[in-house]
């Protein structure tokens, strides 16, 4: 007998038990269902992959050396700006709430709506908004190196 008829048998025999004598059974046939439910598959769905930038500009070459791997999440109020600021290096993220509009320093805009990826500049000012009415819930995953910044801020360049 092999292993999962086993547990099966044992399980089969354990739900009569005490489904026969504690639970009575019209609990016990939900149980039943579940374990002859076939295994759900693990899916997977590829959100993006590109070797650019949202704006279309190549990605650099990898850094030399060990790489530092981070993730951060982001949450941004609705109204709320970011200041200017360029990032040293490459990032991408997922957006699983709300929308949020990055422009460029040179007036290009891509607003991210949920459920979507975004490649992120490098080395490119630009800055980020939620124009939204709900809060941006942002994961930003950065290929980084350690003592680098993942961004530089520009406080010198005024927000409109």
């Amino acid at each position: 007998m092999t292993m999962r008829k086993a547990r099966l048998w044992m399980a089969a025999a354990m739900m009569t038990i005490i489904c026969g004598t504690v639970f009575g059974l019209t609990g016990c046939k939900e149980a039943k269902a579940q374990e002859d439910a076939p295994a759900q598959a693990v899916k997977s769905v590829e959100l993006i992959r590109t070797s650019q930038s949202w704006d279309g500009v190549e990605l650099p070459d990898y850094l030399q050396g060990r790489p530092e791997l981070v993730a951060v999440k982001y949450e941004f109020p609705a109204g709320q700006k970011l200041g200017w600021h360029h990032h040293p290096v490459m990032n991408y993220g997922v957006l699983v709430q709300g929308e949020l509009t990055i422009i460029g320093q040179d007036g290009k805009e891509k607003t991210v709506h949920e459920g979507e990826a975004v490649v992120e500049m490098v080395n490119t000012v630009h800055h980020g908004e939620n124009r939204g009415t709900k809060p941006v819930i942002l994961y930003m995953f950065y290929l980084a190196q350690k003592g680098l910044p993942l961004a530089v801020q520009h406080p010198e360049i005024p927000l409109d």
